[in-house]
């Protein structure tokens, strides 16, 4: 509710933790949050659902952030806020005084400027945003997006080496690819797990190969075209019948928004079709789960498959192109089919690229990666890996921190 803030330690970390209400949730984030800024950042205008209601208590939420987080703030502290949710909290503690170095780093993409001029609060989003010392995005076609708008739209003035000038604030913008800790991750596969043991031993004594993919159930990963690129696959090489399935973990997400209970809807329905269409007695073509599967089991499911299977139709980054990479055994690799309007698409050339929205080419490129000789699965995969280690986790948070640290403060 609207109590005190709730204060822990854990370790050297001091957590401060603040409730919402029931009005707070519904309006600020089902309502501003996830009806407006997450389908608008995701190219999808038609499932936008602005309200004045939902849009005041995204800044009355802020607020309430700034006012909770302020007397916890040391004079030397910089500040780093993290995604759409929180646009407004440098703004807003600005306002209040607060002088320390504030980043943000937005994690799903800032869309193209005459998309994000559809939003009616956009300036307002926009001038929020240069309260920051240092906006960070996953991309370099983010970075033109946030810079063309700039250009176009708010009369800016660009100073030297990336910063600009807007009104009384000077920022940095810049690109930082996010990682994955891909050491850890390795070593997770490589443990594996019983269960899946069992599951791939059965595989290969049938000579079963497997395509995994693995999103939160979410309008924008792109999952029906995917079982449907899978259907076209079935439909145009018979050859394979019974040597391939797909196994699709979809854990569900923000149920309380209509759009993700119809797309659950629709993939029940298609895999039920799917699998009613092609299926025998002893063999599923599309497994099916719709819940939440343990990240030591995810590991040790991509190491066992021979074709990760990632085709959002917008997405900041996309970890779990990397995962899949970071998991495979590197004298058996699998390969990766990604969507070229991924994040991770920029920085992965070496996957098998396709366009989520173009079923054939999917499947083309599905039966390409199930039959890659190894020589160029291994060539892909030593490339891939290479560039997934230069860029982890760390490697992200260091960047981002450093160039932080090395920021104007904001005038």
């Amino acid at each position: 509710g609207d109590g005190e803030p709730e204060v822990d330690r854990i370790g050297k970390v001091t957590r401060v933790s603040i409730g919402l209400t029931e009005q707070d949730y519904e309006e600020y984030y089902l309502g501003y949050a996830n009806s407006v800024l997450w389908p608008l950042c995701h190219y999808r205008l038609d499932l936008v659902n602005f309200q004045q209601a939902y849009f005041d208590s995204y800044v009355r939420v802020n607020s309430k952030f700034a006012s909770s987080l302020l007397p916890f703030l040391e004079p030397d502290d910089i500040v780093w806020v993290h995604d759409y949710h929180l646009i407004p909290l440098a703004e807003e503690l600005r306002r209040r005084g607060c002088r320390q170095r504030i980043g943000f780093f937005l994690h799903i993409p800032f869309p193209p400027p005459d998309l994000l001029a559809a939003a009616t609060s956009h300036e307002y989003l926009v001038e929020c945003l240069s309260a920051y010392d240092l906006i960070g995005f996953q991309t370099e076609a983010d970075l033109t997006n946030f810079r063309r708008y700039i250009e176009e739209n708010s009369g800016a003035e660009e100073l030297s080496a990336g910063f600009m000038r807007m009104g009384d604030n000077t920022f940095e913008a810049g690109a930082f690819p996010i990682g994955i800790d891909v050491d850890h991750f390795a070593e997770m596969a490589e443990k594996g797990s019983e269960e899946v043991a069992i599951d791939q031993m059965r595989r290969q004594m049938l000579g079963r190969k497997q395509v995994v993919g693995v999103d939160r159930l979410d309008y924008s990963k792109g999952l029906p075209d995917r079982f449907k690129a899978f259907e076209r696959l079935l439909e145009n090489h018979p050859d394979i019948h019974k040597k391939v399935s797909l196994l699709q973990i979809a854990p569900p997400t923000r149920e309380d928004v209509q759009s993700y209970a119809d797309i659950r809807e629709e993939l029940e329905r298609l895999s039920g079709a799917i699998n009613g269409r092609f299926a025998d007695f002893n063999w599923t073509p599309i497994r099916y789960l719709h819940r939440n599967v343990p990240r030591d089991k995810l590991a040790a499911l991509f190491r066992s498959s021979q074709v990760g299977f990632v085709t959002p139709l917008r997405d900041g980054m996309n970890l779990v192109a990397k995962e899949f990479v970071a998991a495979q055994e590197s004298a058996d690799p699998g390969v990766l089919v990604l969507s070229q309007f991924a994040g991770a698409a920029e920085q992965m050339a070496e996957a098998v690229i396709v366009n989520p929205y173009d079923l054939d080419a999917m499947a083309e490129a599905l039966y390409r990666a199930l039959t890659m000789p190894l020589d160029e699965r291994k060539e892909r995969h030593e490339a891939l890996l290479k560039r997934i280690k230069e860029s982890n986790a760390h490697a992200w948070m260091n960047g981002f921190l450093t160039a932080l640290e090395n920021s104007r403060p904001a005038a």
